[in-house]
C-alpha cells in the first residue's frame, strides 16, 4: 500500500493509529521532512504553481495525535511538549545563534543562518538563507534559496485545511522588519518588502508604478519592491482608510542580486 493511501485511510479513520503499520509509516514521513527528502509543497515548473502535496500534512496533524508530552531540558529551562527540537547544527552545516529553535520535522539546508527566531514543524528553509532575530517561520511554510527574513518578520504557519497552500517565499526574497505574511501568501522570486508591510489572502496588493494601478490578492510578484499603503473605503458609519501593499517598482535585471537590492532601497526611499 502506498504511503499516501494509508495516511489518507488513517485520517478518515483514527483508529487506523493503532496499528504499528500505521504509526511507522507516519514516523517514517516526519524524519523524511526533517531531512528534506519531503516537503509539503513543491514547485510545478510545467504549471508555474506551487502544489500541496496534502498527504504529508495529515501526516503531520496525526503525527500529533500518536506522541505523548514529554519533557524537555535545555540547562536549568524545561519544556512539556511533543515535539523535540532539532541539536545537530555543526552535522547540518547551520549556524544557529543562542536561543534559536527548530522543531523536528522542520528541514533548514546547509548554509542557513538562525538568529534567535523560530521554526516550525513541516518547513522549509533552503540555503543561504537569513532568519533574523525574533522572526517566525510558521508551520509548513517553504522559504527559498538566499532569502533574508529580518527581524521580528512574521511567516504564518497554514497547517491546517490540508489542502490549503502554505506560504511560500521565494528565492533572493528580503522581507523587512516586522512585516507579516500570512493565510498562504506567495512572494515571488528577488521580490523586496519594505519594513511592516502586512499581506493576508484578503489584502490589496496594488501595483501602482505604471499609469493605471494594476491589482493583485495573495501574490507579490517576481522583483516587486512593495511598501505599506492605505486606501479609503466606505463603511456604514463613514470612509476609513484601509490597509493595502504598494507596489512601487521592480528591482533592476541588469544588476546582480545585492547591488540590486541596494539600488532598490536607494531609489525608493524604503525601510528594511
Amino acid at each position: 500500500m502506498q504511503a499516501q493511501e494509508i495516511i489518507n485511510k488513517a485520517f478518515e479513520n483514527r483508529e487506523l493509529l493503532k496499528k504499528e503499520d500505521t504509526k511507522k509509516m507516519i514516523l517514517d514521513i516526519i524524519d523524511k521532512l526533517d531531512k528534506g527528502e519531503l516537503r509539503v509543497a513543491e514547485y510545478d515548473s510545467a504549471s508555474t504553481h506551487w502544489q500541496v502535496n496534502e498527504w504529508i500534512k495529515k501526516s503531520i496533524l496525526l503525527y500529533f495525535q500518536i506522541i505523548e508530552n514529554k519533557k524537555i531540558s535545555a540547562g536549568d529551562i524545561s519544556f512539556y511538549d511533543k515535539i523535540p527540537t532539532k541539536n545537530n547544527y555543526e552535522e547540518m552545516g547551520v549556524r544557529s545563534v543562542p536561543t534559536a529553535i527548530a522543531r523536528y520535522g522542520s528541514f533548514v539546508a546547509k548554509g542557513v543562518i538562525l538568529m534567535p527566531s523560530y521554526v516550525n514543524i513541516g518547513a522549509y528553509v533552503d540555503s543561504g538563507t537569513m532568519v533574523d532575530t525574533c522572526a517566525t517561520v510558521g508551520s509548513c511554510a517553504q522559504v527559498g534559496k538566499n532569502v533574508h527574513l529580518s527581524g521580528g518578520v512574521g511567516i504564518g504557519g497554514v497547517l491546517e485545511p490540508p489542502q490549503a497552500l502554505p506560504i511560500i517565499i521565494e528565492d533572493g526574497a528580503f522581507i523587512g522588519s516586522r512585516c507579516i505574511i500570512v493565510e498562504g501568501v506567495r512572494i515571488g522570486k528577488e521580490a523586496v518588502l519594505g519594513a511592516n508591510v502586512v499581506i493576508t489572502q484578503s489584502t490589496k496588493i496594488i501595483d501602482v508604478s505604471k499609469e493605471k494601478p494594476i491589482e493583485y490578492k495573495g501574490y507579490v510578484p517576481p522583483r516587486s519592491v512593495v511598501i505599506p499603503g492605505a486606501y479609503n473605503k466606505k463603511f456604514p458609519a463613514g470612509e476609513y482608510a484601509v490597509s493595502c501593499a504598494l507596489i512601487i517598482g521592480q528591482r533592476k535585471e541588469s544588476t546582480d542580486l545585492k547591488t540590486s537590492l541596494n539600488q532598490a532601497l536607494r531609489d525608493f526611499n524604503i525601510s528594511v
